[in-house]
């Protein structure tokens, strides 16, 4: 049986950041749908729920992105991130564009809760980083030796055997 481990400090950050993600959209949800039908009736609601969708998938491929690559190298994080940006961007082009002549939704209603989605996450992203107790340093480094291999090679040992 395996004894569960410790989430590490990054770990509740990203956790934050999605439960925050989370409640900002479902409230979002909730009041874009009754403001979206009062406004414009079911193609209100349906601007309002395909602006949240479309802020979902916007806002949390970055966190999840972020929190699978964040122990990787900094490169590697960089490639999965610019990858994953330019993969939203065009699912949000492909989304919006497809959907652009059709009149069942209101894309004023979809707009401002896309915005109010995309811009609110961010924030709450923030605010999430900023409070995380996250160390800067390795609070304990660890000390080498000019002779110690695993460092590189030693002060002449290019040189070959004298």
């Amino acid at each position: 049986m395996t004894t569960p481990t410790q989430p590490t400090a990054s770990d509740l950050v990203f956790r934050q950041a999605l439960r925050d993600m989370a409640v900002l959209l479902g409230i979002l949800t909730v009041v874009g749908v009754v403001v979206g039908y009062l406004v414009d009736g079911m193609a209100g609601v349906w601007g309002a729920l395909i602006g949240v969708l479309v802020a979902l998938i916007f806002s949390g491929t970055t966190v999840i992105s972020v929190w699978r690559t964040s122990k990787s190298a900094p490169t590697t994080m960089l490639a999965v991130l610019m990858g994953a940006w330019l993969g939203k961007i065009v699912v949000v082009i492909v989304v919006l564009a497809s959907i652009r002549h059709l009149d069942f939704y209101n894309p004023q209603v979809l707009a401002i809760v896309l915005m109010v989605g995309v811009i609110g996450s961010a924030i709450l992203d923030a605010r999430a980083v900023q409070r995380g107790r996250i160390t800067y340093f390795d609070e304990q480094p660890t000390r080498t030796s000019a002779h110690d291999r695993s460092n590189g090679p030693g002060p002449g040992q290019d040189q070959g055997p004298a």
